[in-house]
Formats: C-alpha cells, structure tokens, sequence
C-alpha cells in the first residue's frame, strides 16, 4: 500500500509516497479502506512543532520519530482482528486517529475499533472525512466552562472562522442561536458571512480584540497575547484558546503566575477536558448534521499522490474550509 511519510524535519515538500506492507489487524483492530481524508492544523504542528528545537527533544532531535501524518479518516471496513465486535467488512466508517498512530495519508489505516463510529448516511466519504477532528473541537468549544453555559441570544467570536474548527464552530453557534463574530483576512470576509456569521472582522485591519464585549471567545489557533482578551469579555466571560503560537503560549504561562487566568469576573485559558472523538460529542455531530445545522464545507480536493501541495495550501492558509485528500478513485459520490 501507499503511505505519506517523511525522513526528515521540514515543511510539506518533505512528504512522500512510499510502498509499505499493508497492516493486518490484531485484538480489536480493524483494517480499513481509506476513502478520503483531509488536512488538519494539527497536522502542520507535527511536521513544524511550534516549540521549534525545544520540542525536537521530545519529538526526535535530528528526525522525526514520528514518520506518517493525517489525523481524519473516513472509508469502509476492509478485515476484523479476533477480538473486534463492533463492525463488519463493508461498514462505512470514520475516525480521528490523533491518538492512533495519525497515519490517515495512506491506502489503509488499522487501529482499534473504539477510534471508529458508522459514518452518518447523509454524508459522502469526502464529507464525513472533514469531521471527526475538527467538528469536534468546535463542539467542545461551545460547551459549558468555568460556570458558563451559553444560551440564545449571547454573543460569541471566533477567531479563525475561515479554516478548519472555526466554520463550524460558525455553524454550530448560530443554530443554537447565538450572535456569532467571525474574525478572517480581507479575501475570506465573504466565505465566513456565508457560513451565517451576523458580524465579520478584518483582522488585517481591526484589532478584534478591543471590539466587543462577547459572551465567549474562542480561538482557534491563538497568535495574540492572551492579557488583550479581557476587554473583550463580558462579566462572566469565557476566552477559550485551541492552542497559539510561542507568543501566546509565553502570554500564556506569564498571566498564569501573574494576573491569573480567572479573575475580574471572566475566564481564560486552553480548552478544558480535550478528547479527541469522544463517542458523546459524536452522537451531538450526528444530530447537528441530521438537523442541517452544520454541512461541510470543502473547499479543493487532492489526490493522494499531492499531499504535500495539500499540506502547503493549509500551512499557508489558502484555503476556505476543509482541504480533501481522495484516496480511493471514484468512492467520491458513494
């Protein structure tokens, strides 16, 4: 089979198509037939680790130890290991395989059947592959914190509405009928009113964080110091953070042991009780894309054979939405 992998630090031109054993699976495993997959930021913090040397001490100092990428799968079940109980051959599936390996860019992908649950029958492959890590988290983003539980009416901004979690984080809050701020470059000012947003911000223009004050903020890949958020709060605010650049981790750990990240009324800090693909927040994806609420957002697709074009597009944050990458040819309108 064909996999994704690389031998060395670097950016996405160091990706590679190589021909390895196709996995057998064991215990509870089960082998499945990747159909599509798509791109993560998550993706881009392993093969560029924020923490730049300092992390390449636990990461692999002079290569990588991790060889293969890709968080998202969605295809069908192609064998059983002896003890897997939950599906059989030909079961459509998806998972998000952030803590099983993350080798998704490949022909085939096997782990434990617990990182799987049955792909919604409204969805494609291409469509159900856009989910599971990044619907997720916007999930999570919108859940009660800190005392917090969102209600019609409140207003949220989410910063880095144009990429990955944050069209849905979008689409998520205004079905639940909040007053939605999107925060995006210039060119995607439009894509994000598309998805339903009341207000837009032109980062490159306003500093969103002295617009407000908001109910919840959520960002979703933090590059701002997190001591300008709390003006842009509400009493009894919540500012969630997804993760940020060294920037904001240092401003991170600087108002932990100084102001401290409650206090004033409002709340700040990462993301509380991250799981990736928690059957729970499954069963909330399911009914939100049974209701209509959420629909995936696809912006280019990719063949296998061009995954690092598709890594570059999401590093350089071209894209509008999802990035797909198709696996299987013709599987695109099973």
């Amino acid at each position: 089979m064909k996999i994704a992998w690389r031998d060395r630090w670097g950016g996405p031109e160091v990706m590679e198509l190589r021909e390895v054993e196709t996995p057998v699976p064991t215990g509870d495993q089960v082998l499945v037939r990747v159909h599509a997959t798509s791109v993560n930021r998550a993706d881009l913090d392993w093969m560029l680790p924020k923490g730049g040397w300092f992390a390449r001490l636990f990461l692999g100092l002079r290569r990588p130890r991790r060889h293969t990428l890709g968080i998202d799968v969605a295809g069908t079940v192609e064998a059983l290991g002896p003890g897997a109980r939950r599906f059989k051959p030909g079961d459509r599936v998806f998972g998000d395989l952030i803590r099983q390996g993350m080798a998704a860019f490949a022909d085939y992908v096997c782990a434990p059947e617990r990182a799987f649950q049955p792909i919604p029958d409204e969805l494609t492959f291409e469509e159900a592959a856009t989910l599971p890590h990044s619907a997720c988290l916007a999930i999570m983003g919108l859940k009660p914190y800190w005392g917090q539980e969102l209600k019609a009416g409140d207003s949220v901004m989410v910063v880095g509405a144009s990429g990955n979690v944050g069209p849905f984080a979008v689409q998520i809050a205004k079905a639940r009928g909040l007053r939605v701020t999107g925060v995006c470059r210039t060119q995607k000012m439009d894509f994000v009113r598309s998805l339903g947003a009341d207000e837009v911000i032109d980062y490159t223009k306003t500093d969103y964080t002295k617009t407000g004050p908001y109910d919840r903020v959520i960002d979703v890949d933090a590059h701002r110091s997190i001591f300008g958020y709390r003006k842009a709060l509400r009493p009894g605010g919540v500012y969630i953070s997804m993760g940020g650049n060294a920037v904001w981790i240092l401003s991170f750990f600087a108002a932990a042991f100084t102001l401290g990240l409650t206090r004033g009324g409002v709340h700040m800090g990462l993301m509380p009780g991250w799981r990736p693909f928690h059957p729970d927040d499954v069963a909330i994806l399911r009914q939100l894309v049974a209701e209509g609420a959420i629909q995936p957002r696809i912006d280019r697709r990719y063949p296998l054979a061009d995954i690092s074009t598709a890594l570059r597009d999401v590093h350089e944050g071209r894209n509008l939405g999802k990035i797909v990458v198709t696996v299987q040819e013709g599987d695109r309108a099973t």
